[in-house]
């Protein structure tokens, strides 16, 4: 892209390549994140566009909304959005409650909103920014509905958003849990149970021995320390 510098490369697999940088000329200003899928293998593009397609639908419907990434421009396959200033969470380790009650009423806005994530799972797409606040990133898999009803599939997607975040609570801050959050922890859903009974192995060995992916991947960026 034109105009484009890069500053960082924070992530490249088969199917796109993200970069941190900045626009020559400070406009629009600021530090920005570029998707740029054209080192996609020729076997992996429709998945890979698929996956953008998700992000796209995603970052349109989080305009405005604070503490997630904003959507800048979608061109051709090129996808640019802004740079949320912060520390992943397996960097970070926050052990204090504030950092997961923030985190609860983001996902409880953000489920609101009509958009559950579906990879909260993964620590680096949490963020601890400088204020010590939530925020989340990485919107590929992210579930969209606007319809005023939600259906049964996005409770399930969006309690699971929860289980996940109540999770990493339980690595890094478990003296904090509720009795009620304790309960969520030990009753998986059906659709869960499952997959930690079968799928997740093919999900392994196919995203990891095929695809060269890793949960971590992405994160040695984000060494800088929140106030």
């Amino acid at each position: 892209m034109r105009d484009w510098v890069r500053e960082t490369i924070l992530k490249q697999d088969l199917f796109s390549r993200v970069e941190r940088g900045h626009f020559a000329g400070g406009e629009p200003a600021g530090q920005w994140v570029m998707r740029d899928p054209s080192c996609a293998r020729w076997w992996t593009i429709p998945l890979a566009r698929f996956l953008e397609r998700h992000e796209v639908r995603a970052l349109r419907a989080l305009k405005g909304f604070p503490g997630m990434p904003q959507l800048h421009m979608a061109q051709g396959h090129i996808l640019v959005r802004s740079w949320i200033p912060g520390v992943s969470l397996q960097v970070a380790k926050p052990s204090d409650p504030a950092y997961y009650r923030h985190a609860f009423k983001l996902l409880v806005a953000l489920h609101r909103h009509g958009i559950a994530h579906n990879d909260l799972a993964k620590e680096p797409n949490w963020l601890v920014t400088p204020e010590g606040d939530a925020a989340v990133t990485d919107f590929q898999l992210a579930w969209v509905t606007t319809r005023r009803r939600r259906g049964s599939f996005f409770r399930l997607a969006a309690r699971e958003d929860l289980r996940h975040m109540l999770k990493h609570k339980r690595k890094y801050c478990p003296e904090a849990l509720t009795a009620r959050e304790k309960k969520i922890l030990a009753t998986r859903s059906l659709p869960s149970r499952i997959w930690m009974a079968t799928g997740k192995r093919v999900y392994v060995f196919v995203t990891r021995r095929i695809f060269h992916w890793a949960d971590r991947e992405g994160a040695h960026d984000r060494q800088f320390p929140p106030r």
